[in-house]
């Protein structure tokens, strides 16, 4: 009974009476039911007084010892001094009740014990005792022994449950890589901070921080770079924090900041300070990093009513401040969230788009400029948007970029290329060349060149007759990399153009490594061509630099007659613009192709006829 009450997890004034004076009784009954057993004659008389001061201790001693006993299940301070102490307070009852219990009874004159003539034999009964006692002991140390590693293996269990529920706890709610809060403790912490808003007055600032000219570092140095880098901003950016601000990261290279502010234009100071520090170099495994970060503000009071909303509008900001020109900050109005909107529709619409196949291909021709003869043409995308029409790559194309999706439509693009080429080359086009641009996140993309093999394989098209268009800028990007991709593709027989010429910041050194077939010379150069002597003079220079790399001169944008004479005169080897040819559906395309092979005169030999 006793073991069942301390193993209680509370133990109550009215249980532990209860318990004392259970345990006194027992206790009692045991002493007295022995001085009984004595049959002393006459019997034995007890003095009051001292019978009921023996009762009290056993009571009394019981429930003391039922306290220290429940309390040494406890791991509190100081368990080894209270333990010293029960004993010695049990030591005291056991003695304080026997001693107290004896001096109580009185022995008339005369008296003898009747259970020495008709009791038990006392022979052998001394070792009996001993031996039943010291196996109590035993099994009362043993029990004891084995309660304590119980209790010490418990403890050890609850404390590595503490701290596994502390680590998934700071799992849940904290980034990995760089520790700071995630989405979910940052929308619990927006939730705090509105409430104490509302209650107490003020406010508070939310800014999204996306840094700029992250990707490129990642993709130079690769993911474990990226990660030592996104470590150093989140430290960077703590610096200036107080502790009751939070600072998440919510995915990639996205952080949100939430501050306290005494007055609104507080935010402003901050976020320009925030900006600078990004702007400042990071040094990361020995190598001198630059980027920066554009920032969107939504206050609140003023900007949502939730967390989610306040999160999307400065969001919205913050893609405003790119497109103001990165590296800045900007302060949410509605207008953004507007344009938010219609952007996400279009990201959803996008999707579909890809899902569905909802793209097409026009197709520019491109003409021999010393005799009008079509030589080939450049692959254009279209949307048809279910809605909207008829839409323009610069309608979608950078959201595909930003979002990843320029790398299935650039498969289907090249795909659908691929199969209308092969088209023109069984009709017996056979010297035509199907132009495809690629993105920069296409080129840089690892299955770039499994894609393109494919390609040819599937519509059994001769490399030579795909020409790939790279920017200048991304084949400069990073040069030793570009090479390494446009040997692999130059191997394989691609035909490859450098697209936009001039207006990067090319070296001629890396320029002349790259394996490049052609240059195609930007339409901005061309459009001023009659106007512009300097623009004359850089057309001229790049025609020059080209015929000197043994390179192919395509020219673009080509308006006017005048400005077809002027590059024809120059040396260009073919020209493309709305002057010769605009982007057409395939049939209506060989419709106009067949018209110009009229109108240059062509012979019509078997070889050039369509079958």
């Amino acid at each position: 009974f006793a073991l069942w009450l301390v193993s209680q997890p509370q133990l109550p004034a009215w249980q532990l009476a209860f318990g004392a004076l259970v345990m006194g009784a027992g206790i009692s009954a045991m002493h007295y039911t022995g001085m009984a057993a004595m049959s002393m004659q006459p019997g034995i008389d007890y003095d009051p007084t001292l019978f009921s001061a023996s009762l009290l201790i056993a009571v009394g001693a019981s429930g003391a010892a039922l306290w220290i006993a429940f309390r040494l299940r406890k791991h509190t301070p100081y368990v080894r001094l209270i333990r010293g102490g029960a004993a010695v307070i049990m030591g005291i009852a056991i003695v304080g009740m026997h001693y107290t219990a004896m001096a109580a009874a009185q022995f008339p004159d005369g008296s003898f014990c009747g259970a020495a003539v008709n009791g038990l034999s006392g022979k052998g009964l001394d070792s009996l005792v001993l031996i039943t006692t010291l196996a109590v002991l035993s099994i009362a140390l043993l029990t004891s022994i084995l309660d304590a590693r119980l209790e010490a293996r418990t403890a050890d269990l609850a404390r590595s449950l503490t701290e596994a529920n502390r680590e998934l706890t700071q799992l849940a709610l904290h980034d990995t890589l760089t520790g700071l809060p995630n989405r979910v403790l940052l929308a619990d912490r927006i939730g705090q901070a509105m409430s104490k808003v509302q209650e107490q007055g003020g406010c508070f600032a939310l800014m999204f921080i996306d840094l700029d000219g992250f990707k490129p570092v990642n993709d130079a140095f690769g993911h474990h770079m990226g990660d030592l880098l996104l470590r150093e901003v989140g430290l960077r950016l703590r610096e200036d924090l107080r502790s009751q601000d939070t600072l998440a990261r919510i995915g990639g290279d996205e952080f949100v900041l939430l501050v306290q502010l005494r007055d609104e234009h507080d935010a402003l100071n901050l976020a320009a300070r925030q900006v600078g520090m990004i702007a400042r170099s990071f040094r990361v495994a020995e190598h001198d990093l630059q980027i920066s970060a554009s920032v969107g503000i939504a206050l609140y009071p003023g900007n949502g009513q939730t967390a989610e909303e306040l999160l999307m509008n400065a969001d919205a900001a913050m893609y405003h401040a790119k497109g103001a020109g990165k590296n800045g900050y900007s302060f949410f109005d509605a207008s953004m969230n507007s344009n938010a909107r219609k952007q996400l529709q279009l990201l959803q619409d996008l999707r579909n788009a890809v899902d569905q196949q909802q793209f097409s291909l026009y197709y520019q021709p491109k003409f021999d400029a010393s005799n009008g003869r079509p030589v080939g043409a450049e692959a254009l995308l279209r949307w048809v948007h279910p809605t909207q029409g008829m839409l323009l790559p610069d309608k979608f194309i950078e959201l595909a970029e930003k979002t990843g999706l320029i790398i299935p439509i650039g498969d289907w693009v090249l795909n659908e290329a691929c199969r209308q080429m092969r088209e023109w080359y069984v009709l017996g086009y056979t010297d035509w060349r199907i132009a495809v641009n690629l993105s920069a996140l296409q080129f840089c993309h690892a299955g770039l060149v499994q894609s393109v093999a494919k390609a040819l394989a599937t519509h059994h098209l001769p490399a030579n007759s795909l020409t790939l268009e790279i920017t200048e800028t991304t084949a400069m990007s990073d040069a030793d990399a570009s090479m390494t991709v446009l040997n692999e593709l130059s191997e394989m027989g691609v035909d490859l153009s450098i697209d936009d010429f001039g207006t990067g910041y090319s070296s001629l050194m890396y320029l002349k490594r790259l394996p490049a077939n052609e240059l195609k010379i930007d339409r901005g150069f061309v459009r001023d061509l009659e106007r512009d002597s300097d623009d004359a003079a850089i057309v001229s220079a790049i025609v020059a630099l080209g015929q000197a790399l043994g390179l192919r001169i395509v020219a673009e944008g080509v308006e006017t007659d005048v400005q077809q004479d002027f590059l024809t005169q120059l040396g260009c080897d073919s020209l493309q613009g709305y002057l010769l040819g605009h982007p057409l559906p395939a049939e209506r395309f060989m419709v106009d192709i067949l018209r110009a092979e009229r109108a240059a005169a062509l012979p019509l030999t078997a070889e050039s006829l369509p079958l």
